[in-house]
């Protein structure tokens, strides 16, 4: 496809996005829920079908070297579609957040002022491998009235497709318009450049991705951004631990799911609990997980390897770990808020007093006590699904879901004052 040909599609999913975006902002919560419902019983029917889009994705993934914690996000199977169609039945149950009164007082002169969720219009979400974004994403932006255009990544296009024709058979099923939904058919980098141009048509940009992509749309959208950056995410043991929570967060946070952005990458160790250490990196460490530690970290186990400097700010997506022995929870407290990605830490203790300094002082949008890293989404907090997590701090922190995707207006009603 030539350049022009390519700017003339993407603008034309623009346009039609932003015709979607008026009907939609009007549709009743009982048109919207249909749609997910409709869309949903596609899935579960055209099962076989995204199936063998999935297994093409994979086949070009296996060819391109693609690593494996890339490839296990990339997968799918009958569990996995079975999921993403209960999550679009979840999003359906959700409070519907358009029309909700967020505010009203009356002013001396009887004016009624009233402040009102509405959406924000149209969404743009550039994302990689992951194909459920597909479903999450459009699902959510349909339920808090906003027209979505996805980008997924190439190594995901053909599932992506299949899905995204899912949710365009459930639009129309409820009579809304198949374009409320759409995804950009092709997988040509420059359509990427193309979308964070409109500014007439695309009122936020969502990216959801590694470093490279984020930092491409942060220097070339001319959009507003939602973040969604890395998970470097860390858990702190301080020396009044519980050792057997300990092990078991610790475990959890790190190899529940190693290449999902919730996993843990870095353990920090009070001093004061360093016997524990033996301990929590023999769990680590059966489990099939490399630890890079400090010098501390690497007298206790010879299984330990030594840690860079660049250790203590890389996202592994992988088993593997960096590990630290730090002295007490304000050094824990530096140590994140120097190298994390203000995404979700954690802190495991039994001591209250230090709870709250790490919950007041860890500069992040999920910070947890006593808790896995891994809970570090949508669903987990009772969102149905989540686009992302949220690491600026304008206009939406943490993970983002229906009510992340609206704005607000203000409501005045009067019975003829003027102003004098």
């Amino acid at each position: 496809m030539s350049s022009d040909s390519l700017k003339q599609e993407i603008t034309q999913l623009g346009r039609q996005a932003r015709d979607a975006a008026a009907i939609l902002a009007q549709a009743d919560t009982a048109t919207k829920n249909a749609a997910l419902s409709a869309a949903a019983v596609a899935l579960r029917d055209h099962r076989a079908a995204i199936l063998d889009a999935n297994a093409i994705d994979l086949a070009e993934a296996h060819d391109k070297g693609l690593a494996a914690p890339l490839l296990g996000r990339l997968r799918l199977d009958d569990k996995g579609i079975a999921g993403i169609a209960q999550g679009l039945e979840q999003v359906a149950a959700l409070p519907d957040p358009i029309g909700t009164v967020l505010a009203e007082w009356d002013r001396p002169n009887g004016l009624h002022i009233a402040r009102v969720r509405v959406p924000l219009g149209v969404i743009g979400i550039i994302y990689e491998s992951r194909p459920n974004v597909t479903a999450d994403a459009g699902s959510l932006c349909l339920k808090s009235g906003n027209a979505a255009i996805l980008r997924g990544g190439s190594e995901s296009f053909h599932s992506s497709m299949a899905i995204a024709d899912c949710l365009s058979q459930g639009l129309a099923a409820a009579g809304l318009p198949a374009t409320a939904i759409q995804l950009v058919a092709t997988t040509d980098r420059d359509a990427v450049g193309y979308l964070l141009t409109l500014t007439d048509y695309i009122d936020v940009i969502v990216p959801r991705g590694g470093k490279s992509l984020i930092a491409r749309v942060a220097a070339e959208s001319r959009i507003p951004v939602i973040k969604h950056l890395d998970g470097i995410c860390h858990v702190y043991v301080d020396g009044a631990a519980d050792p057997a929570m300990a092990r078991s967060v610790v475990l959890n946070a790190k190899m529940r799911r190693v290449e999902v952005c919730g996993a843990a990458e870095t353990l920090l160790i009070d001093r004061r609990a360093i016997d524990q250490a033996p301990g929590l990196l023999d769990v680590l460490i059966a489990a099939g997980c490399a630890v890079r530690g400090d010098a501390t970290i690497q007298a206790l186990d010879p299984r330990v390897t030594a840690a860079a400097e660049q250790d203590w700010s890389t996202e592994y997506l992988d088993a593997i770990i960096s590990a630290r022995v730090v002295d007490g929870v304000d050094a824990a407290i530096d140590h994140i808020n120097r190298f994390g990605s203000h995404h979700t830490d954690s802190v495991v203790t039994t001591d209250l007093a230090v709870a709250e300094r790490f919950l007041n002082r860890v500069d992040s949008a999920i910070v947890l006590w006593n808790a896995s890293t891994q809970f570090a989404d949508g669903g987990e907090f009772g969102m149905g699904a989540e686009i992302g997590i949220s690491t600026g701090k304008i206009h939406a922190r943490g993970p983002v879901g229906t009510e992340q995707l609206t704005s607000y207006k203000y409501l005045v009603r009067g019975s003829g004052q003027v102003r004098p």
